[in-house]
C-alpha cells in the first residue's frame, strides 16, 4: 500500500490504540494463570493476533464476545503433543513465549516471519540449557526448536540486548511456581518494561519476584496467589501509538487523545517529560491529553529505555527551532529495521538534516520539509513517523509499504483522516 500525506490542519478527538505491550503480556499471564480471563477492549494489531495464536497453540481457548471483549480459557501450559508456534513478526511474543513454551515436555518449534527471521536468538541457546531445556536454532536465527520442561534455577543473564528476554523468563518461572531461586541480570535496558511485566503478573495472581534494583529478581514463594476462576482485565491505551498522535497534533492542529493513562507503567509514557522539555502545549486530563499546535524548542533526551520513541521524536525534532539530540541509537539496530540508519536515510529524502554521532541521533530543525517519496522498510514506526512529517511538508510525502502500520496501529491512517488530515491510500 502507498500512503500519500499532504500538508494538513488537524482538529478533533481520537482514541489511542490499545497497548500491544500490555495486550501480549496479558495473553501470556492469562495462559499461565489458568481459569477464565475476560479481556476488555483487547488490541487488534498484528502483534496482538500473533500472541493470541500462540496461546491457542499452547492449549488456551479464545472466544470473541459480542461486545468486542475476549474470553480466554486456560488450563495453564500442559501440552503433551508437539506444537508449532508462529510469532508473526512480534519480537515480544517470540522472546516471551519461548521460555513459556519450554514449560511443556513436548517438542516445540517456534517460528516467525519478516524482520523476525533476522533477529539474533543466541540468548536461548545460551540460557535455556541451564534450565534443563534442549534448544537448537538456525545458526542463531529462527526457527527455535526446544524440548522442556524448564526447571527454574538461579542463573545470571545479559540484559543489554532487550528486556523482553527477561520478561519471558520471569513469566516462565512464575508458571513453574519457582521458589528459592533468582535471576541475576547484567546491564538491564528498558527497565520500565519490566515494571509493566511485574505489574501484570501480580494482577493475574502469578508469583511475583522481589526486584532487587533490577540487578536480580528473587522468587521466594512456593505457592502463587490463588486466582479467581474468572477475572476481568482491561487493556489500556498505547503510549507508543499516542506519541505519534501527540506529535501530529503539535505540528498541525488541536487534538484530544483519549484513553491514555498518565500513570501507566509503559516506558513510552516518557514522551510526556520529553514533550515538556520541548515546551509543547499539552494539558493532561483524566485519561486523556489535550494538545495544541505550538513552536517546538530543541531538546536533548535519553531514549535508551524507551527506544520506540525515536521515530516520533525524530518527526518532532525536524521542526524544532534549533538542534536536538536523542541518545540511545544503539538500541535500534535489531528492530523491524535498523531504525537509526533508516530514520537518517528516509528523513533526508524529505529535506531534513540529521546524522548519527556515536550513540546519539542529532537533528537540525527547520520550519518545513520539502516532501518526497520514501520507504517504510517494512517498519510500522518508520511509516508513522514519515506520515506525521508529511503534515508539515511543502509537497506530499509518499510512503511505500505503508501497510506496515498494521503491526501496532491498524487504524493509524483512518484516525489521521478522521482528524482532517489529507491522506490518500492506494495499492502498489
Amino acid at each position: 500500500m502507498i500512503a500519500t500525506v499532504s500538508s494538513s490542519i488537524l482538529r478533533g478527538s481520537v482514541k489511542a490504540p490499545r497497548s500491544k505491550s500490555v495486550m501480549q503480556r496479558a495473553c501470556a499471564a492469562a495462559l499461565l494463570a489458568g481459569g477464565e480471563t475476560l479481556l476488555i477492549d483487547p488490541g487488534t494489531a498484528e502483534d496482538d493476533q500473533a500472541a493470541l495464536a500462540v496461546i491457542q497453540a499452547l492449549g488456551a481457548s479464545v472466544k470473541k464476545m459480542e461486545d468486542g471483549s475476549m474470553l480466554i480459557g486456560s488450563q495453564r501450559v500442559s501440552k503433551s503433543s508437539d506444537s508449532n508456534l508462529d510469532c508473526g513478526e512480534s519480537g515480544l511474543s517470540l522472546r516471551m513465549f519461548v521460555p513459556i513454551a519450554a514449560l511443556a515436555s513436548a517438542k516445540m518449534v517456534v517460528s516467525g516471519h519478516g524482520s523476525l527471521l533476522k533477529r539474533p536468538q543466541h540468548f536461548f541457546e545460551e540460557v535455556l540449557p541451564l534450565l534443563g531445556v534442549d534448544v537448537t536454532t538456525n545458526n542463531g536465527l529462527l526457527p527455535v526448536r526446544l524440548t522442556g520442561p524448564l526447571i527454574p534455577k538461579t542463573i545470571t543473564i545479559d540484559g543489554t540486548l532487550s528486556s523482553q528476554f527477561l520478561t519471558g523468563l520471569l513469566m516462565a518461572y512464575a508458571g513453574a511456581r519457582a521458589s528459592d531461586v533468582s535471576i541475576h541480570v547484567n546491564g538491564l535496558v528498558s527497565r520500565p518494561y519490566i515494571d509493566l511485566t511485574l505489574e501484570i503478573m501480580e494482577r493475574f495472581g502469578l508469583v511475583v519476584p522481589t526486584n532487587n534494583n533490577y540487578q536480580s529478581f528473587i522468587f521466594n514463594k512456593s505457592n502463587p496467589v490463588i486466582n479467581p476462576s474468572r477475572q476481568t482485565y482491561t487493556i489500556e491505551g498505547d503510549w507508543s501509538g499516542a506519541a505519534f498522535l501527540l506529535v501530529a497534533a503539535t505540528l498541525a492542529g488541536e487534538v484530544i487523545i483519549q484513553g491514555v493513562d498518565p500513570n501507566s507503567k509503559q516506558a513510552d509514557r516518557q514522551i510526556l517529560s520529553f514533550a515538556h522539555q520541548a515546551q509543547l502545549n499539552i494539558e493532561e486530563l483524566d485519561q486523556s491529553l489535550s494538545i495544541k499546535r505550538s513552536a517546538v524548542k530543541p531538546f536533548e533526551v535519553d531514549a535508551t529505555d524507551c527506544p520506540d520513541l525515536f521515530p516520533p521524536l525524530t518527526a518532532l525534532a525536524v521542526f524544532a527551532e534549533g538542534t536536538s539530540r536523542i541518545k540511545g541509537v544503539n538500541r535500534l539496530t535489531h528492530k523491524e529495521s535498523n531504525r537509526g540508519l533508516v530514520l537518517v536515510q528516509e528523513f533526508s529524502k524529505l529535506g531534513a538534516t540529521l546524522e548519527i554521532e556515536n550513540d546519539d541521533l542529532v537533528i537540525r530543525g527547520q520550519d518545513q520539509l520539502s516532501g518526497g517519496q520514501v520507504f517504510s522498510h517494512h517498519d510500522h514506526r518508520i511509516a508513522m513517523a514519515l506520515a506525521i512529517a508529511g503534515l508539515r511538508a511543502v509537497n506530499p510525502v509518499v510512503i511505500e509499504n505503508a501497510e506496515a502500520v498494521g503491526k501496532s496501529y491498524p487504524s493509524f491512517f483512518s484516525h489521521l483522516q478522521s482528524l482532517g488530515a489529507s491522506v490518500s491510500l492506494s495499492s502498489h
